[in-house]
This record gives structure tokens, sequence and C-alpha cells, in this order.
């Protein structure tokens, strides 16, 4: 019985090897054949997938609810703008560095204090903080520019250590590529770095928390402890998004820190599936295409968007991956 799991589970990380494998070659090769809008739309996607991965490490892996997690993809935001404004550094892999570091701090302060709680309580706390730095960046406009926010612009941008700049003619239409394939290996790596994690014994036991948080102490886990690092990684990974997205947008402004962006993200990872690994990226593409295209549909386009996403969550209460995952099921047992 050992050895046919173990034939089983190397069975199937083959599998996700060789998937992962082919849609990373199709996602190298797509710019080629799609217009450089489109190619804009999929570099938002990856970046939004890469901050609900994060952000699904505690809720789904960990079972904790958060509804501040604007915080620390604003943070990664505001820190890289600061660190190009004020440093004068143009390098992208220290902005990186300089970024997440910053996004750790903040996490780790904040994840000390929400961790105390579970539940509703938990979720309030969150929250609260995250409004917290929003008032901080409305108020301290000589800071942080208020409303007007602060411009990160491209063109002062150096990719890989300055061997990619992006001056001269045909500038925005380099960046996108360059930054397209910038950020497709970052995902890459931070998919990697995440499944490693979730499917660690780290990762079992958070899930174990999530199960049964009294059995999960009886059996020596130090619960608020493995769930201030779940914490801090998942704001640190969810800072890395903000840190890709300020350079593409041009722009950061509070409105990333407000609640309501916050609420993006908790329902990217539900759309997709919070419950499965992939959910949270299926449902981060799948809700940035649906913004876009509300928006520009109609000048009601909240109104629009509301009604897509409930039908949505009515129709697929297990999320786009859940419930493609059980229609497979059935087909393949109905067809023996």
């Amino acid at each position: 019985m050992t050895m046919a799991m173990t034939e089983g589970t190397g069975t199937s990380i083959w599998r996700i090897t060789i998937g992962s494998a082919i849609l990373l070659v199709i996602l190298a090769f797509l710019p080629q054949f799609v217009e450089p809008y489109q190619t804009v739309l999929l570099t938002y996607g990856l970046i939004m997938a890469i901050a609900a991965l994060g952000f699904n490490l505690l809720l789904g892996y960990t079972g904790l609810l958060s509804f501040g997690h604007s915080a620390y993809f604003g943070s990664g935001a505001y820190l890289v703008a600061f660190i190009m404004r004020d440093l004068g550094a143009h390098s992208m892999e220290l902005c990186i560095v300089g970024g997440m570091l910053g996004t750790l701090i903040i996490a780790a302060l904040f994840g000390f204090v929400c961790v105390r709680h579970t539940r509703i309580f938990f979720g309030i706390l969150t929250l609260a903080l995250s409004q917290v730095l929003w008032s901080l960046a409305f108020k301290f406009f000589w800071v942080t520019g208020g409303t007007d926010g602060i411009r990160v612009p491209y063109a002062n941008l150096t990719l890989f250590g300055g061997l990619v700049d992006f001056k001269g003619a045909g500038s925005f239409q380099r960046f996108i590529y360059a930054y397209y394939y910038y950020v497709l290996v970052l995902f890459a790596l931070s998919t990697f770095i995440i499944w490693v994690i979730a499917h660690s014994p780290f990762g079992k036991a958070l899930q174990a928390i999530r199960d049964n948080e009294t059995r999960a102490q009886f059996v020596g886990i130090s619960v608020r402890r493995y769930r201030w690092i779940a914490f801090m990684i998942s704001g640190t990974f969810t800072g890395l998004a903000g840190i890709l997205w300020v350079p593409l947008n041009g722009l950061t402004t509070p409105d990333i820190l407000y609640w309501p962006f916050s609420g993006e993200i908790v329902f990217m990872s539900v759309l997709g599936g919070f419950r499965s690994f992939t959910g949270p990226i299926v449902g981060a593409v799948a809700f940035n295409y649906l913004k876009t295209y509300a928006i520009a549909s109609t000048e009601y386009w909240q109104l629009l968007l509301g009604v897509v996403l409930v039908i949505l969550v009515m129709a697929l209460p297990a999320g786009i991956v859940g419930t493609t995952a059980r229609l497979t099921a059935k087909l393949g047992r109905s067809t023996k």
C-alpha cells in the first residue's frame, strides 16, 4: 500500500510538473499572437494572481479570512514609489528587495496583533489596520501625494541589474513585452515557492489548524506562532504583487489601500476556488478580465460586474476550479 501511495504521489507530481511546463510555454509565446493591450491585461492578471495566492495561504490553508490585504499590496506599491522618488533608485530588483522587506515588517507587526483572534474578530482587526494605513496615505499628502498619488514612470526603471532599460524611441512597447516576461518569471517563481510551502510539513500544520485548532494544539503545534508566520508570508507575497503592479500602472494612490480593494482580493480567491491551489490564479485572471470589460461596456459597470459575479458564485459554489474538478470526476465515473 505504501509503495502504491508513493507511486501515486510521484505520478501526480509529474503531471503537475508537465502541466505547469506546458502552461508556461503557452504563456511565453502568447504575446507573439495577441495585441499589446491583451499582453498588458494578462500582465495585470498574473500580478493579481500572485496577490491571490499569497492571500489564499491564509484563507484556504490556515482558515483565516482577512479583509485587510490591501494594506500589504498598497505598502509594496508605495514603498517602490518612495524608493524611486526619495532614494533615486531605478533598479527594479532593488525596489523588490526593499519593498518586500518593508512589507514583511508591516505584516509582522499587524499579524502579531491579529493572530491573537480568529473568525470575525480577526477579519475586523485586519480591516481596521488596513484602514489606518489608508488614512495615513490620505492625510499625509506632503509625503504620499494624497489623492494625487505618486507617479512611478516606467521610463526610469531598469530590469535585470541595468541590462534592460526603456530609454529612446518605442520605449513603451519594449516595456510592455519586457515587463510581461519579467512578471511571468516572478509569477512562476512565486507559485513554486507557495506550492512548496503549502505542501511542506509547515503547510500541513496550517491545514491541521484550519481543520481543528484544538487537536492541532494537542499534537504540539504552536497555533499562534504558525498563524503569525503564515500571516507574514501571505502579506509579503501580496506586497510583491503591489511592487510589480505599480510600474505597470504608473501611479499609486490611496485607493489601493482602501477596503474595497481587499474585497477584490478576497473575491478572486472565492471566484477561482479557495480550496484548491490553482483556484486563486484562475480567479485572479478571470476577475481582472471581467472588471476590465465591465468598465469598458457601461458607466454602470459596478452594477454589471456585481450581477455577473453573484451569478457566477451561485452557479459555481466551489469556484471555477472546484466546479470543473467535480464535473470532470463525474464524467470520469460515468464513462467507466
